[in-house]
C-alpha cells in the first residue's frame, strides 16, 4: 500500500529518510494554521494534523501528516515569517522553557486512524544580543514555529531538552514507527 506525507516540510521527508522509508508521494496542504479563539497549544497541533491529512486524503493509502507548535505556556508562538517575529519568538524563549508540541496523524488504507501527540520540554539559554543578531543573520528562522530550527545553529544555545530531539523538528520518529506498524504498514 502506497504511503503519502501530507506535507510540505523537506525537514518531515529528511526525518523519514533516517529510519528508511520514503514515502510514495509527498501532498502539500493548504490549511489555515491560524489558532482559534482560546485554543490551546495541544489541541491546536491535534486539528491542523487531522486536517492536513483529511487534506490529503486517498484512498487505499497511508496518509501520514503532523503538526508542530511552539509554546511558553498556553502561547502558541508563530512561525516567524519576519525578522521582526523571529526577534519576539527569541526574546520569549531566551533564559527560559518552552513545550514543543507534535501531533502525528495516521490514517490507514482501511479506513482506520492512529494519532500520538508528543510533547518535548525544550530550554534555551539566555541569549546576548550578538547572539540573537547572528542567529537573526542565518535566516535560519523563516518559516520554523517559534523561530528557530534546533537542528540547525540554534542547538548551540539549547541547554536543555527532555523528550524527542525528532520531534522538535517536526516528526517524532519513534512514535511515527509505532503508528506506521500498528496500522500494518511494512517498515524497512
Amino acid at each position: 500500500m502506497p504511503l503519502i506525507l501530507a506535507s510540505a516540510s523537506p525537514r518531515r521527508l529528511a526525518l523519514l529518510a533516517q529510519i528508511g522509508i520514503t514515502p510514495d508521494a509527498v501532498v502539500p496542504t493548504d490549511i489555515d494554521e491560524t489558532p482559534l479563539k482560546g485554543e490551546l497549544p495541544r489541541p491546536h497541533a491535534q486539528r491542523l494534523a487531522r486536517a492536513k491529512a483529511q487534506a490529503a486524503h486517498r484512498d487505499g493509502a497511508f496518509i501520514l501528516a503532523a503538526d508542530s507548535v511552539i509554546a511558553v505556556g498556553r502561547r502558541i508562538l508563530p512561525k516567524a515569517e519576519t525578522e521582526a517575529e523571529a526577534r519576539q519568538c527569541l526574546a520569549l524563549l531566551s533564559g527560559r522553557r518552552h513545550t514543543a508540541i507534535t501531533a502525528v496523524v495516521l490514517h490507514g488504507p482501511d479506513g482506520r486512524r492512529a494519532e500520538r501527540v508528543v510533547e518535548t520540554a525544550v530550554a534555551f539559554a539566555r541569549l546576548t544580543a550578538p547572539q540573537v543578531e547572528a542567529y537573526l543573520a542565518s535566516g535560519e528562522w523563516q518559516g520554523k514555529a517559534g523561530g528557530y530550527a534546533i537542528q540547525g545553529a540554534a542547538a548551540a544555545h539549547i541547554r536543555f531538552l527532555s523528550g524527542s530531539h525528532s520531534g522538535v523538528v517536526g516528526l517524532p520518529l519513534f512514535e511515527t514507527a509505532q503508528l506506521l506498524r500498528g496500522l500494518g504498514y511494512h517498515l524497512p
